[in-house]
């Protein structure tokens, strides 16, 4: 296949050189460059890449065009390659016009004019949207493929696994292929999901670790001792390991999933500060381990913290894989679980039709199909956005009487202006019914008791969560619902904990054990956004610095 192609669009002659010029001088090796000088004209190259087969990585284009203006041809380009990356140039008096694209054609960047020196103002964003790009594509037919079935729970498990951990993979399904069929029977006898990777023996319905590990992510610490030991991967442990790598820790992270958290599941946060057209969640943890493995962090995955004890000054992290990491100071960033509900039928169907959380993977599962959101969240509305983009129709179930009690407004107003996506308000569900499959869906207004039972193919449940503090129970104080008490909460009255055995007061995220800190959603009375926890887990950082100054 020929390389994919970057279009550049600019009735001025001398724009359009220099840009060309300036692309394949970056990305020439990678990329064809391909320019044109009106909208009319990119979009017969457009229909040309499309017809053989090509790909369009990146559209680069004018706004201010005779005939076609930027925005029009961007809307007309990306029902032809809507994956494509979309940047508008613009000058000082088009910001608005630039603005109103990000909603109109889903733009992905602006760039005023002049962008010189490419090397600042340029090649930075280029970079970023291409790397998104790239991380985004389809895996090869001769990649990594799973072998299973839509409805087989352990399927989804390692679908999701390789999703969120952006690993690219082809799933096979058994049931639509017979092909695929042979192979995982050959493989698996008849054993279910089966793992194929290219020159490796196939792996048969495995854990998580050694999948891991055959797909080349890290599941052992390469050190035993460190400056910090971060437990969880979500955005304040993210936020945690590059603060603390960059200001020259030696920082260990644990996930025991995916980096991400539970934002790493969103398909769009719109009210993170620096990217005005949004960003995934995926893409925005992605960015994150990069630069923390960049800045010099250690990420470790698919391995679980079990404990948490104190040798003297020294905190020992016990791990799922028999392991332990020894290290001045803790960061506990381990986010939340979401909360299994006491449903008929959901038990049975769990992983096979119902998911808690978003399940990226499954988009495409269901397209075509009919859909329940269960959940009023910002968790709930991103994913009803997401879902629509697939299936026939959304529905919303949320218990309280409006959405505007926990979601934000810029999703209620999304979410509004989407035809396909439907908002029942003081429901709940009673009961999820099917044969083999989900089927069925009853439903009850919580006001007037009426029952009404509808069709369903799959049910997708955010409802809330519980903290993830179970492994450090017993050691750190925490409130009667589990979330781990810091800084002043750690008090009993005036007094200061048992635990607590240094002459000083805590530091503002620290627990009740000196030099082990929590930040995040695992922490009592937070707020729970994506911004919030990073922030939290920047600052932990500068508290743990404190903290090894005193011992």
């Amino acid at each position: 296949m020929s390389k994919p192609a970057i279009i550049s669009v600019d009735d001025d002659p001398q724009v359009l050189a220099a840009i060309g010029r300036d692309l394949r001088s970056r990305y020439g090796e990678g990329y064809r460059v391909l320019r044109a000088s009106s909208g009319q004209e990119a979009l017969e190259a457009v229909d040309e890449l499309l017809g053989r087969g090509d790909r369009v990585a990146l559209f680069l284009v004018d706004q201010r065009m005779p005939e076609m203006e930027g925005t029009e041809f961007l809307l007309e380009a990306q029902t032809r390659f809507p994956d494509a990356k979309r940047l508008l140039l613009t000058a000082y008096a088009d910001t608005d016009a630039a603005i109103q694209a990000i909603n109109e054609v889903g733009l992905d960047h602006y760039l005023m004019k002049p962008w010189d020196p490419p090397d600042e103002r340029l090649y930075p964003i280029l970079d970023d949207m291409l790397e998104d790009w790239q991380a985004n594509l389809p895996a090869p037919f001769d990649g990594i493929r799973v072998a299973g079935t839509t409805w087989s729970p352990s399927t989804h498990r390692l679908k999701d696994f390789l999703a969120r951990n952006q690993i690219p993979y082809r799933f096979l399904d058994i049931e639509r292929d017979r092909e695929s069929k042979r192979l995982a029977e050959a493989a698996g006898g008849g054993t279910i999901p089966v793992v194929f990777v290219p020159e490796e023996d196939p792996l048969v319905d495995p854990d998580l670790p050694p999948l891991a590990d055959r797909v080349g992510l890290k599941t052992e610490a390469e050190g035993s001792f460190y400056d910090v030991v971060i437990i969880g991967g979500g955005p304040a442990g993210l936020a945690g390991a590059v603060y603390g790598a960059s200001e020259g820790l030696r920082t260990a992270l644990i996930e025991r999933a995916a980096p991400g958290g539970q934002a790493g599941t969103s398909s769009r946060i719109e009210n993170y500060l620096g990217f005005p057209s949004g960003v995934s969640g995926g893409d925005l943890a992605r960015r994150a381990v990069s630069q923390a493995t960049r800045l010099g962090a250690e990420l470790v995955t698919a391995v679980e913290v079990t404990s948490v004890r104190l040798e003297d000054n020294v905190k020992v992290v016990e791990l799922s894989n028999g392991t332990e990491l020894r290290c001045h100071a803790v960061l506990i960033a381990s986010g939340m679980t979401v909360r299994r509900l006491d449903v008929p039928g959901y038990e049975q169907f769990e992983g096979g039709g119902v998911y808690y959380g978003a399940a990226p993977s499954e988009a495409a599962t269901y397209a075509g199909g009919h859909i329940f959101v269960i959940g009023g969240a910002n968790s709930a509305g991103q994913a009803a956005m997401m879902f629509s983009r697939h299936v026939v129709g959304v529905t919303m179930v949320v218990r309280g009487p409006s959405l505007n009690l926990k979601m934000s407004q810029y999703l209620i107003d999304q979410i509004a202006d989407t035809d396909n996506i439907e908002v029942l308000t003081g429901t709940q569900v009673v009961q999820v019914d099917g044969s083999n499959v989900v089927e069925r869906i009853t439903l009850k207004n919580v006001e007037t008791g009426e029952i009404e039972e509808r069709s369903a193919q799959a049910i997708f449940i955010f409802v809330g969560a519980v903290p993830h503090s179970g492994f450090v129970a017993d050691l750190v104080a925490t409130s009667e619902k589990g979330f781990i008490l810091t800084g002043r909460d750690i008090f009993v009255g005036d007094k200061r904990p048992q635990t607590w055995t240094v002459d000083r007061d805590p530091f503002l995220l620290e627990t009740s054990v000196p030099g082990i800190f929590a930040a995040g959603d695992v922490r009592e009375g937070v707020i729970r956004r994506v911004a919030s926890a990073v922030g939290q887990g920047s600052i932990a950082i500068s508290m743990i610095h404190q903290y090894l100054e005193t011992v």
